[in-house]
């Protein structure tokens, strides 16, 4: 699996999943998700987990995961994809996730982790009831591919039946009869709560209320929500930033660098170490400090990576060029350092700039050009320091030749640090087990 590729693409291609009118699922990239899955199912499901990857490339990863087999999957790796399926399905919006599942029935996929993700769905979303009331024919339509059209009514039947003999909609469904051994059998046994689930089968198969609008937000989202200041200053960009700021302002080094160093833990907490060599090339020119309201903004975000990055990788260098980080001055000979960078042997070379490059313009691209036929094969990132997620860079990129991210507040380290480490083979595995921690409970 070409990881880099990979998340790039999962990243910037923003095209619908569709059914076509004869119901089969659409999708432009339907081969490069195939192979995907196919050379590595685990770490392929996990990556769509990865901050910053699109809703519908999400759904993509969920119907191809559910679509293929699970025969021959070691059971630590199944366990895994039940856990990715699920964080998936309730964290894209439902009329995606619904697409998947409706697809999933054109495919006639019918495995049993196939039952599990559409019960699931159905039964247990956490806006399942808003979302019977407004997609019932769908969800019935879900519901009975993955149990069989026979079972699911019987199940709705004899629900029905135990419900009006208890008098009560909230019985799971038999006295421990036949009933509840069937239904036990064939439905519950899927189910976290059987009470809840025989209520919502019986409202699945009671008559609808039409124009209902059905729920359009993730339950749980895969990427906190944001929420960002409307007016954006040197420091409201994070708080490792701003609190660099403030230091390269004159403020009292005995209170700031404590509070830095707070800052950086707590941005940092519960992440894996990078087993790797990573060598930082980082822009110190003038151009960097900027000047009004701006000054210091650019240099203090791409600081606060570097304090990031010192934490999380096993061996980390850096190289400035342009002065110093805190005494910026003139321009910055970024070939130069990436020469030196490469020097170090390092697994990874990190280019961070705010893409302005006034020493010797063309330079880095040039000489980034001419590395695979020195024989240099590690890895080079461009990393663009920008002041808001607005900025235009289109004239800004001195080397458009070699993979680029643009960043400009602290939140966007999750994603930048994933997509930055999938470029070399150790970053490979820290992305795995980072998301594995997620679906563990833990934070990216």
């Amino acid at each position: 699996m070409d990881t880099p590729t990979l998340l790039q693409h999962f990243r910037t291609h923003d095209v619908p999943l569709v059914l076509s009118r004869s119901g089969e699922p659409v999708w432009d990239d339907a081969e490069l998700h195939r192979t995907a899955q196919l050379s590595d199912p685990e770490g392929y499901a996990l990556l769509a987990l990865v901050p910053g990857v699109l809703p519908w490339q999400r759904a993509r990863v969920l119907l191809r995961t559910l679509a293929a087999t699970q025969d021959g999957l070691a059971e630590r790796t199944r366990a895994t994809l039940a856990k990715a399926t699920r964080a998936l399905l309730f964290g894209l919006p439902p009329a995606y996730a619904l697409t998947v599942l409706l697809a999933l029935r054109r495919l006639r996929a019918n495995h049993k982790h196939v039952t599990r993700a559409v019960v699931a769905f159905v039964l247990e979303h956490p806006e399942a009831d808003a979302l019977i009331e407004a997609r019932r024919p769908a969800l019935v339509d879900c519901f009975e591919h993955a149990l069989g059209k026979t079972t699911a009514r019987a199940c709705a039947r004899l629900i029905t039946e135990a419900a009006e003999v208890a008098g009560t909609a909230e019985t799971a469904g038999g006295d421990g009869g036949d009933g509840g051994r069937y239904l036990r059998r064939s439905l519950l046994r899927f189910t976290a709560d059987p009470v809840l689930a025989a209520k919502r089968v019986r409202a699945l198969y009671a008559p609808g209320t039409y124009g209902v609008p059905a729920p359009q937000e993730p339950p749980a989202p895969l990427d906190p929500v944001r929420e960002y200041p409307p007016i954006v200053t040197p420091t409201n960009r994070g708080d490792i930033a701003a609190t660099l700021v403030h230091l390269y302002q004159g403020g009292p080094v005995a209170e700031l660098r404590p509070a830095l160093a707070g800052y950086v833990a707590r941005a940092t907490r519960g992440l894996p170490r990078l087993d790797a060599s990573v060598a930082m090339v980082l822009d110190t020119s003038g151009s960097m400090r900027g000047y009004g309201e701006r000054e210091w903004a650019v240099m203090s975000q791409a600081v606060a990576l570097r304090l990031v990055l010192a934490e999380v990788c096993d061996r980390f260098t850096v190289v400035e060029t342009g002065g110093t980080e805190q005494a910026p001055a003139g321009s910055a000979d970024l070939a130069g350092g990436l020469l030196d960078a490469l020097g170090t042997g390092p697994d990874l070379v990190v280019v961070v700039t705010d893409g302005y490059e006034n020493h010797l313009p063309g330079d880095l691209a040039r000489v980034a050009a001419t590395l695979p036929g020195a024989g240099v094969t590690t890895p080079v990132v461009r990393c663009l320091a920008a002041f808001t997620k607005g900025d235009d860079l289109t004239l800004r990129d001195p080397a458009p030749g070699l993979p680029g991210q643009a960043f400009w507040h602290q939140d966007d380290f999750a994603g930048l640090l994933a997509w930055m480490f999938a470029h070399c083979a150790p970053g490979v595995n820290w992305i795995r087990a980072t998301m594995l921690g997620r679906l563990e409970g833990g934070r990216t």
